[in-house]
């Protein structure tokens, strides 16, 4: 009878082929124990101590706020974008075990009290949102997303390049905050992104969907430059044409953070450019050749002359030998620190960057969707006394470093999963091959045997390996050495 009532059907293409339905624990997300294994290894517990405050009454609360967080993490890590999700997978063994503060069995076993016996709800996830939104939270967010990754910048590291870049978010609806925007010809949100190797953000910033590409630029990429450089001797900021305004090179020049960006065109630069894009006499080459020139220019609103380098192309495939390419290059280095080659290699670098920010949306998802929806019952009850409404653009600033945060663990693992390949792990592959594993959870005394599919043991044993060598999970004398946040 009990095997009936498992039976669900059977499919059209092989009736011999029976699904059941039983309740057996059963996971498709083993990997969320290594991630839980990762974020502890990286300080994430400790970092949220320290720069998250939980404002709620401790005799009123079931989950713990680590245990929130994480919640949120391991469910994005793992490609639950959607807060309805958890609904789903509030029963799941796993992640319950990698949620939990508990040791032992205790997580899965039946509990007294207010200890839960299952993941959180979509609603308590969205109080968890609106608290993260404080201001004093989302700096401390901000604070941790780029804390996480300290361990793989480098010690010793005398040079690293900061990439800014803005990027739209489309939305459907109006939450506050969108707008169209006429260049991408959608409405949307507008938020710049920092990172660095193409692989770690370091911080994100939401914007209006109308607002300039440059807006809000300097006061987002100063605290992370000058935070990059209290542990890295020489921080360069690569930027596309959208950035140079007066006001943010010369802070850049006064602080001593060499930069390179690209320049738009003009008629006073076509003008510089015009006796240098010329082809000269003879057959040219089958792979093309690039030509640089060293220039001076200043804008009007530049407070002085800038080092310009004119970039010509000759592309013969593309261009059918009729005519030379050009672009320029704004940099504040002079030619001894930095020649031309140098330059443009450094800068043609920033398509790695360009291509993780999109490799971010389609892995992350970022649903920035929280719109005002007053209240006027509450469980069932009219809401009494005024109603505050919440900042849903603070709640989707929240998100966004949420989002940020989650592709920085993804990173973090690929990158310990492939560290010794040529080729560099992307964040969706290292989810497909290392977190979404099937597993089935035993119980047997006090011990929780977790069972997952032989064909992936060797990849599991060779990221445990990675991991352990990363540093000591506790009283490691080198997390206290890592770079504080002021």
């Amino acid at each position: 009878m009990g095997e009936l009532q498992g039976t669900l059907f059977s499919p059209d293409f092989n009736h011999s082929v029976v699904i059941e339905a039983r309740p057996e624990r059963l996971s498709s997300d083993a990997g969320a124990l290594l991630v839980r294994d990762l974020t502890d290894r990286l300080g994430l517990p400790a970092l949220a101590g320290k720069h998250l405050d939980d404002p709620r009454d401790p005799d009123r609360i079931s989950h713990p706020f680590i245990e929130l967080l994480r919640t949120w993490v391991l469910l994005l890590v793992h490609g639950w974008t959607d807060q309805n999700d958890v609904a789903l997978l509030r029963h799941d063994p796993v992640l319950r075990l990698a949620v939990s503060t508990r040791k032992g069995d205790s997580p899965l076993r039946p509990s007294d009290g207010r200890i839960p016996d299952e993941l959180c709800s979509q609603s308590t996830l969205s109080r968890l949102l609106y608290v993260l939104s404080g201001e004093e939270n989302e700096a401390g967010l901000a604070r941790i997303v780029r804390q996480v990754v300290v361990p793989f910048l480098g010690s010793r590291r005398q040079e690293a390049t900061l990439d800014l870049d803005s990027f739209p978010h489309v939305v459907h609806g109006h939450q506050p905050g969108t707008a169209y925007n006429a260049h991408y010809h959608a409405r949307c949100f507008h938020p710049l992104v920092a990172s660095i190797e193409g692989r770690f953000f370091l911080g994100g910033q939401l914007r209006a969907g109308n607002v300039h590409t440059a807006d809000g630029g300097l006061d987002f990429a100063l605290p992370i430059l000058r935070w990059l450089k209290t542990f890295i001797p020489r921080v360069w900021l690569r930027a596309d044409a959208g950035f140079p305004a007066p006001s943010f090179l010369d802070t850049l020049e006064h602080e001593d953070f060499p930069y390179v960006c690209r320049l738009r065109s003009n008629a006073a630069l076509d003008r510089l450019a015009a006796p240098f894009l010329s082809r000269p006499p003879g057959r040219p080459p089958a792979e093309g050749r690039t030509w640089f020139h060293e220039l001076s220019y200043r804008a009007a609103t530049w407070s002085r002359a800038r080092r310009v380098i004119l970039v010509v192309l000759e592309r013969p495939d593309e261009q059918q030998h009729l005519f030379l390419d050009h672009f320029f290059l704004l940099t504040s280095a002079s030619p001894d620190e930095e020649s031309p080659e140098a330059l443009l290699d450094r800068y043609r670098q920033r398509g790695t960057a360009e291509a993780d920010f999109g490799a971010f949306k389609t892995t992350l998802h970022a649903t920035l969707s929280s719109a005002p929806r007053p209240k006027a019952h509450y469980r069932d009850l009219p809401v009494s006394g005024a109603y505050h409404e919440p900042d849903t653009f603070a709640a989707n600033q929240a998100k966004l470093l949420l989002a940020l945060l989650a592709a920085n663990i993804l990173s973090a693992g690929a990158h310990l999963l492939s560290r010794d390949d040529k080729v560099r792990m992307s964040r969706e592959r290292f989810r497909v091959l290392l977190l979404k594993t099937a597993a089935r959870v035993l119980l047997s005394g006090r011990r929780v045997t977790i069972v997952i599919e032989a064909a992936r043991a060797h990849l599991w044993q060779r990221f445990r390996s990675a991991l352990v060598a990363l540093h000591p999970a506790r009283g490691s004398p080198l997390l206290h050495a890592l770079p504080v946040q002021p």
